[in-house]
């Protein structure tokens, strides 16, 4: 079983550690979060930063609060249900190589998807005739995925959790009622809780440990990597009106690079058999529970989003977004407490669009129907997809509408449907077993807000 031994020279650690952070191989729209506004939902988040009356422009183009009432709140929830069922199998390492020893034990992991609610806020008051004051909080990025413990894919990731939030400050100047500038600063946290199984049945095997009982397979140590960071970044935007019926937003949020320096890594034995194995590891400096940094740069965008009153009831807007995962996501570098030499792992994304059309129909002074399709683009390809995040490009179909009973109040609602084609898996983990398989994949939001002006 010579084949077996190359993997002894790949880092024990480095066998958990780059399978729990391997979340930046699966998919970078699902975790990069759209949903800030219901308004903006129920028609594909076209006009996202040129349609007038809806206050998260304070976020995502400052320079839009131009097209802002008054001092006024408004606060949104967005409800994301993503399903997530995968059919398929995998094999230990053997012999002859990755993938060629016995099946791997467990079921399909049950439905790895959750439902999650997505909040945000904005507040926008006038600065005078010319100046516009915002504040938002909004969630740019999120995604959690959890499979049954023991499933046969968990040596490539059991949970994904990563989350964060954004707190701004936004101000905006009106040169003429025909061009506007905005800026915001932001403070972002971001939290990562990530885990896999590790095969130390394979790693005890390969270091000699046959005699010992040791096999690949018979001896899985769970492991785990927490840390979280605090950053800032900004979005520039303007808002170009050729007339008092046609706008144009363009905007740029930054790269936000997080250092995680309170990592922790932990490792916990499944049987008695991997206890053992950790006990002979742990005295070589392996498999110990240890602190780390790594540097995750969550990538930058732009956005060009127009809208054209084209009467008094029905006005169509449009968007394309640009996401710029490369060279962000191109690899992250981990750098443990211990002695463990760093590692540096490779994530391959490439850059994204996002287009969407959408209209709203003034249906009555107080009732407003909207609608919008949109095509969203994964950075991911087959060659690099990963359990934690099984992404695929998907196609929106949205609807919404809004209610304004006074001149003061406004309910807006909208819901998304999400069509995608069945993702496939065919991946090998540092120990040498194989996944192979594929995904259902199913995804709904439903989202809520009201704006009240003061």
């Amino acid at each position: 079983m010579h084949s077996v031994n190359s993997f002894a020279r790949i880092s024990a650690l480095a066998f958990g550690i780059a399978g729990v952070l391997a979340f930046g191989q699966a998919h970078g729209a699902a975790f990069q979060l759209k949903e800030n506004s219901a308004k903006g939902l129920g028609r594909a988040f076209a006009g996202s930063g040129s349609a007038p009356g809806d206050a998260s422009v304070i976020a995502t183009n400052p320079a839009a609060m131009r097209h802002l009432e008054g001092t006024q709140f408004q606060g949104d929830v967005s409800l994301i249900s993503f399903s997530a069922k995968f059919d398929g199998g995998g094999r230990l390492v053997g012999p002859t190589g990755p993938g060629t020893g016995f099946p791997i034990s467990g079921g399909n992991g049950g439905d790895a998807g959750t439902i999650a609610a997505v909040p945000a806020m904005y507040f926008h008051t006038p600065l005078g005739e010319k100046a516009h004051l915002g504040a938002s909080l909004t969630v740019p990025f999120g995604f959690k995925t959890e499979y049954d413990r023991d499933w046969v894919g968990r040596y490539h990731g059991v949970k994904t959790d990563l989350k964060t939030a954004d707190l701004g400050l936004s101000l905006s100047y009106d040169v003429n009622p025909y061009v506007s500038f905005g800026a915001q600063v932001f403070v972002e946290r971001l939290e990562v809780d990530l885990s896999n199984a590790v095969d130390l049945g394979t790693v005890m095997f390969s270091q000699g440990g046959g005699p010992l009982g040791f096999a690949p397979g018979n001896a899985d140590v769970y492991s785990q990597l927490e840390g979280s960071s605090n950053d800032w970044g900004y979005t520039v935007g303007t808002l170009l009106s050729f007339n008092e019926n046609t706008h144009m937003g363009l905007s740029y949020r930054s790269k936000v690079k997080h250092e995680i320096d309170n990592g922790k890594a932990t490792f916990t034995a499944t049987n008695a058999q991997a206890t053992g194995g950790l006990a002979v590891l742990a005295a070589r400096g392996l498999f110990v529970n240890t602190g780390g940094k790594a540097e995750i740069e969550l990538p930058a965008s732009a956005t060009l989003s127009f809208t054209r009153k084209v009467n008094d009831n029905l006005s169509i807007m449009f968007d394309y977004s640009r996401t710029f995962w490369k060279p962000s996501f191109d690899s992250v570098t981990v750098d443990f407490s211990s002695n463990q030499p760093n590692n540096v792992l490779p994530f391959n994304y490439r850059d994204t669009s996002f287009t969407s059309l959408g209209a709203d129909y003034k249906l009555s002074d107080t009732l407003t129907l909207r609608g919008g399709v949109a095509y969203d683009q994964t950075p991911t390809t087959a060659e690099h997809r990963d359990v934690r995040v099984p992404d695929t490009s998907r196609k929106w179909l949205s609807v919404g509408l809004s209610w304004a009973p006074s001149e003061k109040a406004e309910y807006s609602f909208g819901y998304t449907h999400l069509f995608t084609t069945d993702p496939t898996i065919d991946q090998v983990s540092a120990t040498g077993s194989t996944l192979s398989g594929s995904y259902d994949v199913t995804g709904d939001v439903l989202g809520a807000s009201i704006n009240y002006k003061f």
